[in-house]
C-alpha cells in the first residue's frame, strides 16, 4: 500500500525484547535486525533488553513496559514456536487487553513465502494492553525481517494508506 507523502512522518518509541535462553548482546542478531530497520525507518529505540524464556519474567518486562509512557509500541522477537520453552504468546495474553489475529495471520502468509509449511511452527501474534502495542516475531532474523519489512514498516507508519496503526494510538484507552 502506498505511503502518502503529504503526511507527516510521526516516529513512536518502541521497545524492543528479545525472549531466549541463549542469546546475549553479543549475539542477538534478531534484536540487532529489528535495531537497525526500525531505526532507519525513523522510529525512536526506547529501550531495549534480553529475558529468558519464562512467564512471570516476560510478563514483569511487559507491565513495565506498558506502563512507561516513553514507550508506544513493544515488538518482541523469539519464544513463539511449539517447544516447551517457548512462551512469548502465553506472557502476551496475559498482559494484553485485546488480541490483534490479523497480525499473525498476515505474518505466516507471508513467512510461508520464504520458508514454506514450516511457517506452521509460528505462533507469532499481537495485542493491545492498556493502550500499548505489542508484536511477538520468531526469534530467527529472516522472521524479523518478514515481520518488519512485510507488516510493521508500514503498519507502523503515520503517512500509510489507507490506514495504520500509528494514527490509532490516541483512541488506543478509549472506554
Amino acid at each position: 500500500m502506498p505511503i502518502d507523502e503529504t503526511r507527516t512522518f510521526t516516529p513512536i518509541r518502541i521497545a524492543v525484547l528479545t525472549v531466549s535462553d541463549t542469546r546475549n548482546a553479543a549475539n542477538d542478531t534478531s534484536g540487532d535486525t529489528l535495531v537497525d530497520r526500525l531505526t532507519a525507518a525513523g522510529h525512536i529505540l526506547a529501550a531495549r533488553a534480553i529475558s529468558r524464556d519464562d512467564v512471570p519474567l516476560l510478563v514483569a518486562q511487559l507491565n513495565d513496559w506498558i506502563d512507561d509512557p516513553k514507550i508506544d509500541c513493544i515488538i518482541s522477537t523469539g519464544g513463539t514456536g511449539v517447544t516447551g520453552r517457548d512462551v512469548t504468546p502465553e506472557a502476551l495474553a496475559q498482559v494484553q487487553d485485546k488480541d490483534i489475529p490479523g497480525f499473525g495471520e498476515l505474518f505466516r502468509w507471508l513467512s510461508f513465502q520464504t520458508i514454506g509449511t514450516s511457517t506452521i511452527q509460528s505462533r507469532a501474534c499481537a495485542g493491545v494492553a492498556r493502550g500499548t502495542y505489542i508484536f511477538a516475531l520468531p526469534g530467527s532474523t529472516g522472521a524479523v525481517k518478514d515481520g518488519w519489512d512485510g507488516i510493521l514498516r508500514d503498519q507502523l507508519d503515520s503517512r500509510h494508506r489507507p490506514c495504520n496503526f500509528v494514527e490509532l494510538m490516541p483512541r488506543l484507552r478509549e472506554g
